[in-house]
């Protein structure tokens, strides 16, 4: 079972021949500017969009942002301009003849609706697959969608579009039921978002270009059964590329200049990184719920909102990780916070990318290796907290480790960043901290936000499951991932669905955030099936 998580093994054994280098990746400049070329909905749409979503036409903020125009935009804009007087149920009736709704456009999604609770959730998962696959995009005029070459899994409820980091743990599931096809089409699509744009988007719409999500495309990568040399070197030069993304404002940052884009110089002279957004506007899919929430602080609104979309980029939207104020989410300080999850994934990459060099045979793997070290080292000394026995993120605007501690503490046994050094500390700090009935908590700290407790989510459990068995804690690992199971099936016999999130404290589907519960769900659905092809089913009253 293991042998689809072997990742990079396999690869260094393969006899490759040496030849000429990978090109290095290409200069992001024209990547850049195709990305800021990017037109989103409030930039096409203007007073029509603004109108929409702060007079709350549609309950979702997304509805308006995914619809598609039925005829030239420029004309539908002019006519919407002839009025100055609409009314909520006129300008709804005029955006219903103009565009076409993306309720309307989406395929049927069964997502457990009547299904029997008799049927067994693996059974149930691979059956899914279909219903949450999509064709490859040719993008319409004036949509806010963008054109992937090939099949791709999608979430499912409200996310209609391909996400990035969301899909390497439905890929876990996609591939335990033998799925390798959708595996390799979403690397390609994945890639040629890398080409395009120089980084891989949060998902497959325009209003996600200004920003990344985890940087997970490397193991999505270790999924893949394919060994010939011609992808590896394609693969090489794509992971490249989207690592100069994450460290492009590395050449900016000095003592007194200690953050460029997502670059952080920390007071000794390191480099690590931040989550951050090239954008300072309201998020389109959220539009008027970031305006409602800039009105509520005393700093600047570009920043609030340049805070905000930090926080989309880090999946954890939002999360009191990122807040000031655990009661104000007008106090979110993302750029301001060094994230330990970030920081973990990005050694793997760097290991992942050097290990990939040696492979080749080719001679970047020092370069890479270098940088996972000196990464390593900033990590040990500035983001692990020994109070508290786990890792934790930095506060810039503070200048100290964050003292609460979250799942995020997982992340660098998963990555390989802590092999054993603090191990044992961070254990037993998950387990008499965050394990819960059902599973792994977010935080500790219940905020109404989604990403606190009492939700868990399923990436979580399998980054701490992973990390854990990975670091000689098999025995926690086992129990985090029967208790996970647990809350999982249970609700699937309840409803006959696999739902976004689950309140661990209490088993049972989860709540807050900006939107009502998802079902689906991809990710819910890949770890689970994972869970089950290491662990088996667990035993369910």
């Amino acid at each position: 079972m293991r042998r689809w998580r072997a990742g990079l093994a396999a690869l260094a054994l393969s006899a490759l021949p040496s030849c000429a280098a990978t090109p290095p990746p290409r200069a992001s400049g024209g990547a850049e500017a195709e990305a800021a070329r990017v037109v989103t909905p409030e930039e096409r749409f203007g007073a029509l969009f603004r109108a929409v979503e702060m007079r709350r036409i549609f309950r979702d903020s997304k509805s308006f942002a995914d619809a598609i125009p039925r005829r030239d935009s420029k004309a539908i804009l002019a006519d919407f301009r002839a009025r100055q007087d609409w009314t909520d149920p006129e300008l709804r009736r005029f955006v219903l003849d103009n565009f076409e709704m993306p309720e309307q456009a989406a395929p049927a999604q069964p997502l457990g609706r009547g299904t029997h609770p008799d049927v067994p959730v693996a059974e149930h998962i691979a059956n899914l697959w279909s219903h949450l696959t999509r064709q490859p995009v040719q993008r319409e005029p004036g949509s806010s969608q963008i054109a992937v070459p090939e099949r791709f899994i999608v979430p499912g409820g409200r996310f209609r579009e391909m996400y990035y980091w969301d899909s390497y743990f439905t890929l876990l599931g996609a591939k335990a039921d033998g799925h390798d096809e959708l595996v390799e089409a979403m690397i390609a699509d994945f890639a040629h978002l890398v080409d395009r744009f120089g980084h891989v988007p949060n998902g497959t719409r325009t209003y996600y270009v200004s920003r990344s999500q985890p940087p997970v495309l490397y193991l999505m990568m270790g999924l893949s059964e394919k060994r010939d040399r011609a992808t590896l070197e394609r693969r090489l030069a794509t992971l490249k590329r989207e690592h100069a993304f994450w460290m492009r404002g590395r050449s900016k940052v000095s003592a007194e200049h200690r953050a460029s884009e997502h670059v952080v110089r920390m007071p000794d002279g390191s480099i690590l990184n931040r989550y951050w957004d090239m954008r300072d506007t309201p998020r389109d899919e959220s539009y008027r719920e970031d305006v409602l929430t800039a009105r509520e602080s005393e700093r600047q609104d570009r920043q609030v909102y340049r805070d905000l979309r930090a926080a989309a980029e880090s999946g954890w939207d939002f999360s009191s990780r990122w807040l000031a104020d655990n009661h104000k989410l007008s106090s979110i300080e993302t750029t301001s916070i060094v994230p330990v999850d970030l920081n973990a994934l990005l050694y793997g990459m760097e290991m992942d990318i050097a290990r990939r060099c040696e492979a080749l045979g080719e001679g970047c793997a020092s370069d890479y290796r270098a940088q996972a070290q000196a990464r390593k080292r900033a990590v040990e000394r500035w983001l692990w907290n020994g109070d508290r026995g786990a890792y934790a993120d930095w506060n810039l605007r503070e200048g100290r480790i964050q003292p609460e501690v979250t799942a995020a503490t997982a992340y660098p046994l998963f990555t390989g960043l802590d092999t054993g050094e603090h191990a044992d500390q961070v254990a037993q700090t998950i387990e008499h901290l965050l394990l819960a009935p059902g599973g792994l908590r977010t935080t500790r700290i219940q905020t109404g936000e989604q990403w606190d407790a009492p939700n868990g989510w399923a990436p979580l459990q399998w980054i701490a499951v992973e990390g854990l068995r990975r670091t000689g804690h098999g025995a926690l690992a086992r129990e985090i991932a029967t208790r996970f199971l647990t809350t999982v099936v249970r609700e699937y016999r309840a409803s006959g669905k696999l739902v976004e999130k689950y309140d661990v404290e209490k088993v049972r589907p989860g709540g807050g955030g900006e939107y009502p519960l998802q079902d689906g769900f991809g990710w819910t659905n890949g770890v689970t099936r994972a869970l089950i092809g290491e662990y088996g089913m667990p035993d369910t009253p």
